[in-house]
């Protein structure tokens, strides 16, 4: 029998114990909070609402995407560190009435001790899991407990791709069942423009990657009606061996191709958004 103590959060099954010891995530056993921004607006519309979400961003990630924006705290577990009951008390010193969202950012690492934190309370605010996808299906069921909308990413199909780019070579065999999960169990509920429970799936096209895109829009549309957000912010980082934006015409491609599926609901970005503005000040 396998000693509960023993990390099996995420797929990769690091089974060390925490208390001691750290994982691929390079997290401890209490959850770190490595930046909140209040009213943060910078999500999709259904998400951020009409006064923004309080973003909690956590330290430490279960990926190691070589492009990610948020590499000041993804790559490390610095944070204002909190046992579950402490986050609880954390959160709820918060005036919630000021946000349209409570949004858990890069939350998968700690999904056990956001459990223990938050299951069997009530908050005024739907809770938005904003994570990479790179989940358990049985995690996802236990987590529908405590969280409203599942905003996860879907980054791949290939394992060619997510191996080379997040060391991930399982990530679409994982991330695929979770997020047909998280469609099974949070039917969508948009009350004046807000998504108050449901599923969003987001989609960054990768330059020279667009064929792989095109084969994550055909899972999607497998899903069944879904918001997606299809995005083009993609901007190279010290840690990138991609070292150009995406081309206007491989993020045409890919929408044309949306399109044809039907996969109308949901979000595009302009060219623009692919520029350093759009990654928050972490420091």
């Amino acid at each position: 029998m396998l000693n509960e103590n023993l990390c099996q959060d995420c797929p990769r099954n690091c089974l060390v114990d925490r208390s001691k010891t750290t994982g691929f995530c390079g997290a401890h056993n209490k959850i770190v909070v490595a930046k909140v921004i209040e009213n943060f607006a910078w999500e999709e519309p259904s998400i951020s609402g009409e006064k923004g979400t309080l973003a909690i961003f956590f330290a430490g990630c279960n990926l190691k995407c070589e492009f990610c924006q948020n590499y000041q705290i993804s790559r490390t577990a610095k944070g204002k560190e909190y046992s579950p009951n402490e986050f609880y008390l954390y959160l709820s010193g918060f005036d919630l009435s000021k946000y349209s969202a409570i949004e858990f950012i890069t939350p998968t690492h700690f999904s056990s001790l956001l459990l223990e934190a938050l299951r069997g309370k009530k908050l005024p605010l739907p809770i938005v899991w904003n994570s990479s996808g790179y989940e358990k299906k049985e995690m996802i069921e236990t987590l529908a407990e405590i969280v409203d909308v599942f905003m996860p990413d879907l980054k791949y199909y290939s394992s060619e791709l997510s191996k080379r780019y997040s060391l991930a070579e399982d990530y679409f065999d994982y991330a695929s069942e979770s997020i047909r999960a998280m469609r099974k169990l949070k039917p969508d509920i948009i009350i004046d423009g807000q998504m108050r429970q449901g599923l969003l799936v987001r989609h960054l096209v990768l330059p020279s990657c667009y064929k792989d895109s095109l084969k994550v829009l055909d899972y999607i549309a497998s899903l069944g009606k879904t918001q997606i957000s299809l995005m083009c912010q993609f901007t190279p980082t010290k840690y990138s061996s991609i070292k150009r934006r995406l081309y206007p015409l491989e993020y045409k491609i890919v929408l044309d191709y949306a399109g044809k599926l039907g996969l109308n609901q949901g979000y595009i970005q302009e060219l623009s958004s692919s520029s350093e503005d759009y990654i928050p000040d972490f420091n």
